[in-house]
C-alpha cells in the first residue's frame, strides 16, 4: 500500500496578500459594471499605513479607487484603530495608465492578452471534485471569518491562516493528520481560551469526526500569540497566493495569477476553462483525476497546445479526450468568455477562499453542464 501525506493551506480575507487580491478584483468589478469592454490589469501592494495601486486600465467608465479600497477594508474588518491599520486613515496611492496599444491590437481582434500556459485540475475525492486538503483549508478560514463577523467569538481580528495535512493511501484520502489555525486576536485573551474556541467552533465544526485521525495534531497560533497582523506585520501583494487560489499544490500551475485581470487575460479565463473541462470530465465518470493544460501566444485566438492527463484513471485514452474537447469547445479567449459569461462584475468574491470548488451560480466554470458531451463520445 502506497501511503503519503499531503498538505495545503488557505488564508483569511484580512491577510495582506488577500487584501491586495480583493482590491484588485473590486476595481475590475467596478470597471465591468460600467464598461464590459474595459481592460484591466491591476496590481495592489499594501504595507503599514499604505496601499499602492498600479496597473493598466482602459475604460470609458470611472473608478474612485481610494473609495472602493476603503470600502473593501471596512467590509473585511479593518475598522478599529487599535489594529494599526484602519480603513479611514490608510494612505492610498495610485499609478494607472492605459493598456499598451500593441497588446490592445491583438486583444481587439480576439487574440490572447499574453502568452503562457494554464492548468485545470479535478478529482473525484470530494463532492466539489477538488483535493480534500485545500477544500478543508478553505472551509476552516471561512468559518474563522464567520465566527468573527457574527461575534460568536468576540476577540478575533481580520488576519489568519489555516493548514491541513491529509493521509493518502493508494491515492485516496483517508484521514486528517494535522491542522493548523493561526488566528489574529485581541491582546486580552489567553492562548488556552483561543485553543478551546478554535477547536470547538472551527476545527470540529468543519472537519468531520470520521476524518479526524486518532492522533490528529492540532496547532493553534504556534508562536504563542498573534496580536499584530495584517499589513502592519506583513507586506501584501496581488497574486502571491496562487496555490491557495487553485488546488493547494495538487496538479501544476502556469504561474500567472487571476486577480485584477479582466477575462481577455488568459491567465484567468484559460485557467477557468481548463478547470471547467477537467471538472466535466470527472463528472462524466470517464476518469477519476484529470489535469488539463492549455497554452496561448499573445495576439492569437487559438491555443497552441492542449494536453489532457488522467493519470492512468481514464476509461478512454487521453488523446481521445483531447479530440473530444477540440471538436466541441471553443478555446479562443472570446469563446471562453462567451461560454462562461465572464464579462460580469463577479470577481471580488473569487479573490478569497479559492477560485474553484465553490457552490455559487456566478462561478460558471464550476458547472457540470457539459458532462454529456464526454459521455456520448465514449465508444
Amino acid at each position: 500500500m502506497n501511503k503519503y501525506l499531503f498538505t495545503s493551506e488557505s488564508v483569511c480575507e484580512g491577510h495582506p496578500d488577500k487584501i491586495c487580491d480583493q482590491i484588485s478584483d473590486v476595481i475590475l468589478d467596478e470597471v465591468l459594471k460600467q464598461d464590459k469592454n474595459g481592460r484591466v490589469a491591476c496590481e495592489t501592494l499594501t504595507t503599514r499605513g499604505l496601499i499602492f495601486v498600479a496597473g493598466e486600465i482602459t475604460t470609458t467608465g470611472y473608478v474612485d479607487i481610494p473609495e472602493v479600497a476603503r470600502n473593501l477594508l471596512k467590509e473585511v474588518g479593518y475598522t478599529e484603530p487599535s489594529y494599526g491599520f484602519h480603513y479611514e486613515s490608510v494612505g492610498i496611492i495610485t499609478s494607472i495608465q492605459e493598456q499598451a496599444p500593441e497588446i490592445a491590437i491583438g486583444v481587439d481582434k480576439g487574440g490572447a492578452g499574453d502568452q503562457g500556459m494554464m492548468f485545470g485540475y479535478a478529482t473525484d475525492e470530494t463532492p466539489e471534485l477538488m483535493p480534500l486538503p485545500i477544500i478543508l483549508s478553505h472551509k476552516l478560514v471561512m468559518r474563522l471569518a464567520e465566527i468573527r463577523k457574527k461575534k460568536i467569538v468576540n476577540y478575533l481580528r481580520p488576519d489568519g491562516k489555516s493548514q491541513v495535512t491529509v493521509l493518502y493511501e493508494d491515492g485516496k484520502p483517508v484521514s486528517v493528520e494535522n491542522v493548523v489555525i493561526s488566528a489574529q486576536h485581541n491582546p486580552d485573551v489567553s492562548l488556552n481560551k483561543i485553543r478551546e474556541d478554535m477547536i470547538e467552533y472551527v476545527i470540529n465544526y468543519v472537519i468531520p469526526k470520521e476524518l479526524q485521525s486518532k492522533n490528529m495534531k492540532i496547532f493553534i497560533n504556534p508562536t504563542g500569540s498573534f496580536i499584530i497582523g495584517g499589513p502592519v506585520a506583513d507586506t501584501g501583494v496581488t497574486g502571491r497566493k496562487i496555490i491557495v487560489d487553485t488546488y493547494g499544490g495538487f496538479g501544476k500551475h502556469g504561474g500567472g495569477c487571476f486577480s485584477g485581470k479582466d477575462p481577455t487575460k488568459v491567465d484567468r479565463s484559460g485557467s477557468y476553462m481548463a478547470r471547467y473541462l477537467a471538472k466535466n470530465i470527472i463528472a462524466s465518470g470517464i476518469a477519476k483525476k484529470c489535469e488539463i493544460q492549455i497554452a496561448y501566444v499573445i495576439g492569437q485566438a487559438e491555443p497552441v497546445s492542449l494536453m489532457v492527463n488522467t493519470y492512468g484513471t481514464g476509461i478512454i485514452p487521453d488523446n481521445q479526450i483531447e479530440k473530444i474537447i477540440k471538436e466541441n469547445f471553443d478555446l479562443s479567449p472570446r469563446g471562453i468568455i462567451k461560454k462562461l459569461d465572464l464579462l460580469r462584475p463577479i470577481y471580488k468574491k473569487t479573490a478569497c477562499y479559492g477560485h474553484f470548488g465553490r457552490n455559487d451560480d456566478d462561478f460558471t466554470w464550476e458547472k457540470i453542464d457539459s458532462k454529456e458531451i464526454f459521455i456520448k463520445n465514449i465508444k
